[in-house]
């Protein structure tokens, strides 16, 4: 008769079950945003050529490690799940050590790798550093060295063999059509910036409001009246027979915010930034802005959409506007190609360093996002562009 499990064995394979359950599903909230994650790793390790696979692998290893976590939490295949948790924390304390040094390596000075500054070990769910990712991954492979070596004391669940790997394909499964829903779609948890219901005008800076203020002096009170160029227009022809006029000047109305965040424009052909005036607080009107991560990548049946939906806002006088990460001149054929009648904004970045704004403010390539006084109205993935403006 075979020894029953020790309960310091059960109590170590049940939390680090969960430990890998809880870590896939931070990330599978947002798969897209960590095959960014993945991308980036592969442009700092000089394998870029790698990008079309990016959201391929982080689906894989999002699914792997909610099918590892799974299998150890409900003992299926034990000998196949310790394994493969020895291989996984292997592989990711090693990277995550060499993260930890080279980022220091940066601090100093000393030489500069480009490292990824987040691992995206739990997504955007919660932020950590390289030094702290491994300092975690050292506390994380001890109990995964004592389930390894004492994998033989965990005997497997009461399933056949066949059962088994059927409980393992049922794990993958529901992974994977999990991701692929969030993927179709857009992520609806997380603590994005850019959520439904977020003040997003805080990542666009406003420039100082003024305006011209003119000074008049009462002839025989000597009290002094301030009018703007409109008040001025306003008063009776004998006030200039009672009031001298004493100084121009240019009065603030509004003071100059700074963005929380730099990097968010929207620049025409010329330059000009508009994106204090689509986000601003006191806007009259709501936009509706298509967000083109790449132009080169934009899904074909989501720009048929996003051209209709525009269409109906000009009959309905909404405004209809887009902004992209792409340059100028792919702009201007992008626009002539597809006979774009909306104006398209440009929103430079470093190619390699970001900031992703866009790509941060929509996961979905392309994607709507319906502006209301700097708020966040509503969202949709290209599959889910409505045909006309809400409440239209």
């Amino acid at each position: 008769m075979s020894k029953k499990e020790p309960v310091w064995l059960k109590i170590i394979r049940i939390l680090l079950g969960c430990l890998f359950i809880f870590s896939s599903f931070t990330k599978a909230i947002d798969p897209v945003g960590f095959g960014v994650t993945m991308n980036d790793y592969f442009v700092s390790f000089h394998m870029g050529f790698l990008h079309p696979i990016a959201l391929f692998s982080a689906v894989v290893a999002i699914a792997a490690e909610f099918v590892l976590g799974c299998m150890l939490l409900c003992r299926v295949k034990v000998q196949w799940a310790a394994w493969g948790y020895l291989i996984f924390m292997t592989f990711f304390f090693f990277l995550t050590l060499w993260l930890a040094v080279a980022e220091y390596m940066e601090v100093k000075g000393i030489h500069y790798f480009g490292v990824v500054k987040d691992c995206g070990c739990f997504g955007d769910v919660i932020e950590m550093s390289n030094k702290a990712t491994f300092l975690k991954n050292v506390g994380f492979i001890i109990p995964t060295l004592i389930v390894f070596f004492n994998r033989k004391k965990i005997k497997d669940c009461r399933l056949t063999e066949l059962g088994q790997w059927l409980a393992v394909a049922v794990f993958a499964a529901i992974s994977v059509g999990f991701q692929l829903y969030v993927i179709h779609h857009l992520p609806f948890i997380g603590k994005s910036d850019w959520k439904k219901g977020k003040d997003v005008s805080v990542f666009v800076s406003q420039p100082a409001q003024k305006d011209v203020v003119f000074v008049y002096k009462n002839k025989e009170t000597g009290e002094e009246v301030t009018l703007t160029q409109d008040q001025l227009m306003e008063q009776s022809e004998d006030f200039y027979d009672k009031n001298d006029y004493v100084s121009r000047e240019d009065k603030i109305l509004k003071e100059a915010v700074k963005a929380k965040i730099d990097g968010f424009n929207m620049l025409d052909e010329n330059g000009a930034d508009h994106a204090p005036d689509y986000f601003a607080k006191d806007r009259e009107g709501e936009v509706y802005i298509l967000y083109v991560h790449d132009l080169n990548e934009i899904n074909k049946k989501g720009l048929r959409k996003a051209i209709a939906l525009a269409q109906a806002c000009a009959s309905a006088d909404r405004d209809f506007v887009a902004i992209t990460n792409s340059s100028e001149e792919e702009i201007a054929k992008f626009v002539e190609e597809n006979g774009i009648e909306f104006p398209v904004y440009q929103n430079p970045i470093d190619p390699v360093h970001g900031p992703f704004m866009v790509r941060d403010a929509m996961r979905s390539n392309p994607g709507v996002m319906l502006i209301d006084k700097g708020v966040v109205k509503d969202k949709w993935a290209w599959r889910d562009i409505p045909a006309k403006p809400v409440g239209f």
